[in-house]
């Protein structure tokens, strides 16, 4: 669960989120997508951002108000 501050969902936290979901991506699926973006001759930084971005949607967020 990713606790946010509802007041503070500025650029700065928003950007926070991503690395950590990068983070996440990269350690769970990082030698497949590795695998992948080779195979296909994609750019791996990339990859991983878009597949970071995706993952922010399987986060469950509680809101501080």
């Amino acid at each position: 669960m990713v606790y946010l501050n509802f007041t503070n969902l500025d650029d700065e936290t928003q950007e926070r989120l991503v690395l950590v979901s990068k983070k996440d991506v990269e350690q769970k699926f990082g030698n497949d997508l590795k695998r992948y973006a080779k195979k296909h001759h994609l750019e791996y930084d990339t990859l991983l951002e878009e597949e970071a971005i995706r993952n922010l949607y399987s986060y469950e967020y509680v809101f501080n108000i």
